[in-house]
This record gives C-alpha cells, structure tokens and sequence, in this order.
C-alpha cells in the first residue's frame, strides 16, 4: 500500500524480549509526527532524533503527516531502541530507499547526526527476534558481539545508519559479525589454599557447592566466614552453555554485560550490602529490573551479616528458594525473573560476635542472644540446608599450619559429582523434584531407622525431612556411591542440627 511501510523490531520486558512491528504511514495534510502504541517518553523523544538524523546525513524529511504505531499496541515500549527502525521505515514510506526484508530486524538509538549507540538487553530481544523467524539483525555495533550469542542469526553491526541505508542500497554491504566465542574461564577468586585448619566448614562448603545446596556459616568475628565464602566461586562447578545464555540474558536487561566479553563464562558471584532495599534484591522498580536473586542466577548469592538485613529483604527469599523464580506485580505490570541461587549466609552468634569464644569476650545476656538469632524468622531457616559453625582458631592452626588444598584439587570433585548429579536426573541435588526424589533417595532400612530418630530428635518439618535426603544424596555423590548409606545420611543429619532453630 503506497505510502505505507512494515519494519520489524523487537523489545524488552523484564528479561524477556518480544517482537514489535512498527508501521510507518504518511499521508498527506498537516505536517505532524505521532507516535502510539503505548509508546513511553524516551519512545516520544525518537520525533526529534530521527527528524535530525535524516536531515544531517542529507536525505529528506517528509513534511507531511506521520503516524508510527508500535504493535502490539496493548503492550507498553520503553527506551530509545526504536530510533532505527522507525528512520528506516521512514525512509522506506518515501521510497529513498527499497523495500525492506520482512525477515530483518531492527534496533537501535540515534544521536541527533546519525550515529548509533548501543542498547540494554540486547541478547533477550535477539533472542527473541529468533524465535519470531527473523534471519537478520541490524543493531548498533557496540551491541553485535552480545547479538551474535543467540546463534542463527545474520548480525549486522553499524556504527552509523547511513552504513545500513548503503546495505539496504546494495551499495556496501555490511559483513556479519562473526559468533562470540567464549572467552577463557581464568577465575582470579582468592583460593582456599590460604584458609588454614577449618577442615570441616571447607568440607560442609564442598558438599553445599557440590549440591547447589544454602549453607549458612556461624562463628565468632574474625574466625574466617567471609574469607571462607568469597572463595566459593573459585570452586563451583563450570556453567553449561544453556546457563550461560540465561545468565547473560539477565546480565544485559540490567545493563551488567561487557560488550568485548558479553558471554558470562563464570558463576555469578552477589554479595549485597545488609542495607539493600527489598526491590533491590527481588528487582522492579519503575521499569521491571532484576534484583540482586535474579542476578545470581545460576550462581550465588551472599549474604554477609545475615540477621543485619532488614526482616523484608529477608522475606523476599522465601518463594524464590522454593520455586527458582520470583514474580513481581506492580499496578502497571506483572514480570516473572528466574532466580535459581545458591544461597551462602555468614553470621556472628550475638549483637557483639563474641558469643561462645573461649576468652570469654561477649558481655550479651543469654536473652539478647536469642533476640539476635530471632532476627531471622523459622521459615528462612528452614530452608537452609546445611548449617556449619565456624570455630575460632588457635596462633598455631595460624603460624603453623600448612597451606591448605588449592581450590583447583576442591573444583574436581565438586565437578564430578555436579556431573553425576545432571547425567542422573538433569538437575543439581538441591532442585530434586518430590517424584525424582522417590526414586533416587531411597533409603534402606537401617537409613530409614536412622531418619525416623532424627525427625523425632530435632523435630524436623517435611522440608528439613526433604532437604536432609537430598544432601545426603550429594555425599553420596562426593564419594562415587550409588546408593545413600548410614554415613552420607549421618553426615547430613549433623549439618542439620544447629541450635539456631531451636532459638
């Protein structure tokens, strides 16, 4: 239809991206330029910047009447990323350039001379371009390298349109860019060979890493929980391909990602001050944005100072640690953000951290103890799977002691049993469904008297009962056995009992 023109897009909610078709018309009458569709005021703004990128790179600007409609037109379109696609359509409606591929997709921001700058949540709306059958991408160069992580795609980096209106010419076409190869996995993580003595807490985090399974760490200031956390990351297992992707897509609708290396090849590592808000770890804001939970998927989350937390943040935990996800609705939008994490806590025992140390150092009443503990409500303890007290330690495991084992050594065998555990049931241990659970955390009689006086013992809910299997299961794992045994299930019976529950 004359006058008329389709270019495809695409666009970015939460972490989600999703096709948009923006229809250019211009008729005759009044000159006027409107854009609807739900567009925001970044989206409004594109009038101007389009109007000067054409006129300085030389081409016309129609004077006559304007409508862009940005369909679907019942879903709201943030940012400045349809700058592109409406230039080109533009173009495309007054026949200074030929018809555009129904097949290639557009994306983008505009300086007022043409130039293109890159986008937030590149990868998301890519791979969303993908799965709408697109074949081509022309997106701002800084962006390309993310683009080409979703595979399948013919990336075409610009660093100004009139680079893209010679393409669309035939005049000098565009080479693609080539696919992002993952860069080296070269951690640079302190390693556990400078952590002295503390052999069983580095065993509990073997087994917590090994399982993807929360581990809460409990001791006196200064015995060592952070030094001992932050080196977690130098013994996780490698991600998978698929994880990678979905952490980097998280990553790039937040603005995280580095455009030389886009590809996240490591765990993601978060460690939130106490005084972070409650969106600030569960995400939203004005536009929906991942917190904190939704950044360390597929990685960890640490939090440093457990009960300093304010009691709300702590509460954001709860359907997360459940269910990998967390959905969050606001008055103008509902979004679901994955948020499947490792959860890593450290804690003094009281208000002045010296509750329990053999000098004798803690002034706190038994009930101000108790009231530091209770900061943390039953059911965030519940759903910590191990928890290990971290003793102080002696001027000889100090002076004396040998360096400890390398994380490398700690890394194989975490990764071996990570391996068991996905060649099994295609998920870590911590995510072992109630009916794979049935069939891969049998126990036999002498291992069901075992778990029937410890529920009794410790009064343990069904949870805690679940959560002790499935570590048990990740011992088992660590020591190559195929079944669980009475020491894999004593062991995760003893990093079960912990006098914070009974607090």
């Amino acid at each position: 239809m004359a006058g008329i023109h389709i270019i495809k897009s695409a666009g970015l909610s939460g972490i989600s991206g999703f096709g948009v078709v923006v229809e250019v018309s211009i008729t005759n009458g009044l000159p006027g330029f409107a854009i609807v569709g739900l567009p925001d005021n970044s989206v409004r703004e594109s009038r101007e910047r389009v109007r000067a990128a054409i006129k300085s790179i030389g081409l016309e600007f129609p004077m006559r009447r304007i409508l862009v409609n940005l369909a679907p037109a019942d879903t709201k379109k943030e940012g400045p990323i349809y700058d592109l696609p409406i230039a080109i359509g533009l173009l495309a409606a007054s026949e200074q350039i030929g018809s555009v591929s129904e097949k290639a997709v557009f994306i983008g921001e505009l300086s007022l001379d043409g130039d293109l700058r890159p986008v937030t949540g590149m990868l998301p709306m890519a791979l969303a371009a993908r799965a709408n059958g697109a074949d081509s991408l022309f997106i701002p160069r800084d962006s390309a390298l993310e683009a080409s992580i979703a595979e399948g795609l013919n990336v075409y980096p610009a660093g100004h349109i009139c680079e893209i209106i010679d393409h669309l010419r035939g005049e000098r076409p565009i080479e693609p860019a080539p696919p992002c190869i993952p860069a080296a996995c070269e951690s640079d993580c302190p390693d556990f060979s400078e952590v002295r003595g503390q052999f069983a807490v580095k065993r509990a985090i073997e087994v917590a890493v090994s399982g993807a399974h929360n581990i809460l760490l409990t001791g006196v200031a200064g015995g060592g929980k952070s030094m001992m956390a932050r080196r977690i990351p130098s013994v996780l297992p490698p991600m998978r391909r698929s994880e990678m992707i979905e952490a980097t897509a998280v990553h790039s609708a937040a603005g995280l990602t580095d455009k030389h290396a886009p590809l996240l090849v490591q765990r993601p590592f978060r460690s939130p001050h106490h005084t972070v808000s409650a969106s600030g770890v569960a995400g939203g804001g004005r536009s929906p944005k991942p917190g904190e939970i939704s950044l360390a998927h597929n990685g960890v989350l640490f939090l440093d100072e457990f009960p300093e937390f304010r009691r709300d943040v702590l509460e954001t935990l709860r359907q997360p640690l459940e269910d990998g996800v967390i959905t969050i609705t606001r008055a103008a939008w509902t979004c679901t953000f994955p948020s499947r994490f490792m959860l890593v806590c450290a804690m003094n025992p009281c208000g002045c951290g010296w509750y329990g140390h053999p000098s004798g150092k803690c002034g706190c009443s038994e009930e101000a103890v108790k009231r530091y503990v209770r900061r943390i409500s039953g059911p965030i303890l519940d759903r910590i799977d191990i928890f290990a007290d971290v003793p102080s330690l002696e001027y000889g495991d100090l002076a004396g002691a040998a360096a400890g084992e390398p994380s490398a050594e700690i890394r194989k065998r975490v990764t071996a049993a990570r391996d068991r555990q996905l060649a099994r049931q295609g998920t870590p241990n911590a995510q072992i469904s109630s009916g794979q659970m049935a069939e891969y955390c049998v126990l036999d009689r002498e291992c069901a008297e075992l778990m029937r006086a410890a529920f009794d013992r410790f009064a343990l809910s069904a949870r805690a009962y679940n959560r002790i299997l499935k570590v048990a299961r990740t011992i088992a794992d660590l020591a190559e056995a195929p079944h669980i045994a009475p020491p894999h299930l004593t062991e995760a019976i003893r990093y079960r009992s912990s006098g914070l529950l009974d607090a």
